[in-house]
């Protein structure tokens, strides 16, 4: 997994609450190898019926092509646990699409697909509702305009160059500056483990 350190990067502005994980990726797609599986994410709301492109759509707008920083409303990622639903924007860079993203920011996310993010090396940044509202805003007048998410010092520096601090878990803070799972902290622990087993097996064979 990548280190998460200090990120600047264009940003998509998603002006959508709710935004569930069948939106983030179809059920229909789910069963897409996953390195392809970034190609179906926002299936629905990219195309119509007919399979054409929706007008007005920021994912089809040549302006945010290379974005690496999502910006929703509130409640994004909700729905089912689907871990899918991170794997589709952390593995959405193809041919016809040009962005994967490493961080989203938003006033609140769905706790599951919170939890997923920071376990697949997705920041998942909380900021209060204005914030947010003013973010967009500026995305929309100047789409071109970088931002910032340094993890580091816990702080968004917005297109309009001021920072915003969030907070964050210190041990998932941890992991994502390491770029580590939580496979990896255990692995760190092999030779405790196995000396807890061998002492186990020694104290009471009749388990093993």
């Amino acid at each position: 997994m990548e280190p998460f350190t200090r990120f600047t990067a264009t940003a998509l502005p998603l002006e959508q609450a709710n935004v569930d994980t069948d939106q983030v990726i179809p059920a229909r797609f789910m069963g897409k190898p996953l390195p392809q599986v970034g190609a179906w994410a926002f299936y629905d709301l990219r195309y119509d019926a007919s399979g054409a492109q929706r007008p007005g759509c920021p994912f089809n707008d040549p302006a945010y092509r290379g974005a690496s920083i999502l910006v929703a409303r509130e409640n994004f990622g909700c729905g089912s646990s689907r871990e899918h639903a991170v794997w589709a924007l952390t593995n959405s860079r193809d041919l016809t699409r040009d962005y994967a993203f490493r961080c989203v920011v938003a006033p609140s996310f769905g706790e599951i697909f919170y939890s997923n993010a920071c376990k697949n090396g997705l920041l998942p940044v909380v900021l209060p509702t204005p914030v947010v509202e003013q973010i967009l805003a500026h995305l929309r007048r100047e789409p071109a305009r970088p931002m910032t998410v340094d993890l580091e010092r816990q702080v968004v520096v917005a297109p309009d160059g001021i920072e915003h601090g969030f907070e964050f878990d210190a041990f998932q803070k941890d992991c994502l500056l390491r770029g580590i799972d939580d496979i990896d902290v255990t692995l760190a622990l092999e030779d405790k483990i196995i000396e807890f087993e061998r002492q186990r097996s020694t104290a009471t064979p009749w388990l093993d």
